[in-house]
């Protein structure tokens, strides 16, 4: 997802040291519990047209994308100490503490295929239920520096509708797409920091059994040789948004989506944004995080 919002995040005295490590994090208080903060959803294009994002620059005369933003003040609540209240099936996200990795730099591609990619296989086939076979097709590396390739993400979004879920599966396993698409698939995103604890900007995440259908609004995804579909979300006050506190390098949370059994996952799908926290502690370090994608068939 490479939508930037025009709304700042609230982050002033963080960015003076973003992407740094920690260091000090022992003297440095988190924030935590309740926060109310700024989140951007989705608002229509004005000229009633069918709303599109293009990932990469677009071609002359083109905007980065036609629609615009509806800027709430929204709740976020702590899931810290309540972290088994929420699971896959019933809430769309997870989180899972105490996992460990090989991998520590995150700066080489190939690398994180060979060694990171393996430990998530591992984690999602022993902690997603019916879980059989995990095929993976990106990663998204994002660090808080002005300079960045990829900034956290500041706009209410769904990675993946269920047009593009199908798309996945065709383009990722061709050969066997049509066996598969008979049975359960999912896609599942797995979020880590790679320099927690995290202080600005936290990721937010609603709780899917709040967002009702009407709320998601498929965007046209216009790579440079193919187009996908994502979901922008729009404000809907019975949603229920979540954050937390303080992630570490060996917290995951997982980020369902999209769920093709509507019987076993009836809330498929989970809005996610970076989010300003108004509470950020004078010289905290910007974050930095990564985020795999994956197919998830049984």
């Amino acid at each position: 997802m490479v939508i930037t919002s025009a709304e700042a995040i609230h982050t002033s005295p963080v960015h003076s040291l973003a992407g740094k490590p920690a260091g000090d994090a022992g003297t440095r208080s988190i924030p935590r519990g309740p926060v109310s903060s700024r989140l951007s959803f989705y608002s229509a294009p004005a000229d009633g047209s069918a709303p599109f994002n293009y990932v990469e620059t677009p071609p002359e005369g083109r905007p980065q994308r036609n629609f615009g933003e509806n800027v709430v003040d929204v709740e976020i609540n702590d899931i810290r100490g309540r972290e088994s209240e929420f699971t896959l099936d019933d809430s769309a996200f997870e989180s899972i503490s105490n996992i460990p990795s090989s991998e520590s730099d995150f700066t080489d591609d190939e690398r994180i295929k060979r060694v990171y990619y393996p430990e998530v296989e591992r984690l999602l086939l022993e902690h997603v239920r019916g879980a059989k076979r995990v095929v993976f097709f990106d990663h998204t590396i994002r660090r808080s520096t002005p300079d960045a390739n990829r900034r956290p993400v500041s706009f209410v979004h769904i990675d993946q509708t269920a047009s593009s879920a199908q798309e996945r599966v065709q383009l990722h396993v061709p050969d066997e797409a049509d066996t598969l698409l008979q049975g359960r698939y999912r896609i599942i995103n797995v979020w880590r920091p790679l320099n927690g604890p995290v202080y600005n900007p936290p990721l937010a995440f609603a709780d899917g059994s709040t967002v009702r259908d009407e709320d998601i609004v498929g965007v046209e995804h216009r790579y440079p040789h193919r187009s996908g579909e994502t979901a922008g979300v729009k404000y809907n006050p019975e949603q229920r948004w979540y954050y937390w506190s303080g992630m570490t390098n060996d917290e995951r949370i997982l980020l369902k989506c999209y769920d093709s059994d509507v019987a076993k996952g009836p809330h498929g799908r989970v809005p996610h944004s970076a989010f300003g926290d108004p509470r950020t502690p004078e010289g905290a370090p910007g974050r930095d995080s990564i985020e795999v994608r994956a197919l998830v068939f049984g």
